[in-house]
């Protein structure tokens, strides 16, 4: 009998490996594709079977896994966007073709384009900051305008908050615009920019599999004018009123963009106004969230996905009821990362993980998005202020050391 494989298209940095061992976990032989297997390290050091392929050319995609189903039996695909949130529709295209579960691809198209995206959610009825699109520096001055400032420009396509800017007066606005048009930003497609009124709250994060609410999280940011998450906490501290009306609003998303298969992450912030929607992913948070989440309440939503990939029934019963958190260690300036320790961080009790994703003589150039993060600690107890005392003593211990580039030594 042949070996049964879940096909994975790419890598990803934060949830990858888990991917990896969740598969094998369930039976099933992991073979990842991707355009550039070398940026992901634990491919080698896990010692995983690995084809290269150019993921943004389905037919070549559609080659490798015929190719592959002559050896195995290709129990299901999936895979990971990185910033290119084109993978998830590549994705449902190839079990689309192969007769496999997934994802509904126009589904997925709609969401990714974040104006389109907008469109189907006002036609739903959904609450929303303002927002107008602009493909120029003309339209985009006239935008902000309209909406007034402050106003937040992103890419219509993206992720990672990758170009993703607040800006307060004229100046940031036209500084932001300038890098978005004049080679700042990696375009894949002809420059659009989505210009929305800021909405100022407290941010909040749904989890979602199927048409389930699995768990909801709350998050903080670094210093504008960027959107750095700093610390995320699951659950979030709501009210059942809260938690109900962020829980129906995620629903109404869904069926206003036509998702019903597999993961899901909603964002939204809380206004003077109410909850408004900021954006819709059709896909599993990468970060910390599903390690959050297992924690909080005992759901394994990486291994419950792939369940649902090689279509076995999942299970999405609550199993427990912690307080988990994460802070990502940001670095405050520019420069070669000359060494980096938690070792001290590690052993506080209560402390689930310390992490990097850097090691010495790493080039630290902050870009305000979510590469600009050095590491993270995950803390968890059964008391909200406990995990805030344990994160933060953790935290207090991890040090590292940055030689800011123009020094002599440099």
């Amino acid at each position: 009998m042949a070996k049964r494989a879940l096909i994975l298209v790419e890598g990803h940095r934060t949830i990858g490996l888990l991917y990896v061992k969740a598969a094998q976990r369930l039976g099933v032989y992991p073979i990842t594709l991707s355009a550039d297997p070398g940026q992901f390290e634990y491919l080698a050091a896990e010692g995983l079977e690995v084809i290269r392929v150019e993921t943004d050319n389905v037919q070549a995609l559609l080659h490798e896994c015929s190719l592959l189903r002559s050896t195995y039996e290709i129990a299901g695909i999936t895979g990971f966007s990185g910033l290119d949130e084109s993978i998830y529709v590549t994705v449902g295209e190839l079990c689309r073709h192969f007769g496999l579960p997934g994802p509904d691809p126009a589904s997925i198209e709609r969401c990714n384009d974040k104006f389109n995206q907008r469109q189907f959610l006002k036609k739903a009825g959904l609450p929303m900051p303002a927002y107008r699109l602009a493909m120029n520096a003309e339209e985009v001055e006239y935008a902000a305008a309209e909406i007034g400032l402050p106003v937040i420009l992103k890419p219509a396509e993206g992720s990672g908050s990758s170009g993703v800017r607040l800006c307060r007066d004229l100046a940031e606005l036209a500084a932001h615009t300038k890098y978005l048009l004049e080679g700042g930003h990696a375009w894949r497609s002809t420059p659009r920019i989505l210009v929305e009124e800021f909405a100022n709250g407290s941010f909040y994060t749904v989890n979602l599999m199927g048409n389930e609410v699995v768990a909801i999280g709350a998050a903080e940011f670094g210093p504008p004018p960027h959107f750095v998450f700093r610390e995320t906490v699951f659950p979030a501290p709501l009210t059942d009123e809260q938690h109900n009306d962020l829980v129906n609003l995620s629903l109404r998303c869904l069926k206003g963009l036509g998702l019903a298969w597999g993961p899901a992450s909603i964002e939204f912030r809380w206004t003077k106004l109410g909850p408004v929607v900021i954006e819709v992913n059709p896909r599993l948070a990468g970060g910390a969230s599903p390690r959050l989440v297992q924690l909080s309440c005992g759901i394994d939503l990486i291994e419950e996905h792939i369940k649902h990939v090689i279509g076995k029934e999942w299970d999405l019963r609550r199993r427990q009821s912690y307080i988990a958190a994460v802070r990502h260690l940001v670095p405050e300036c520019d420069g070669t990362l000359e060494w980096i320790d938690g070792e001290r961080a590690a052993g506080v009790p209560g402390v689930v993980d310390v992490k990097f994703h850097v090691t010495p003589k790493t080039l630290i150039i902050r870009r305000g998005d979510y590469t600009d993060t050095l590491g993270h600690v995950i803390a968890a107890s059964p008391n909200r202020a406990r995990t805030r005392e344990i994160l933060q003593r953790a935290v207090d211990q991890v040090n590292w050391s940055i030689k800011p580039f123009g020094t002599a030594e440099e």
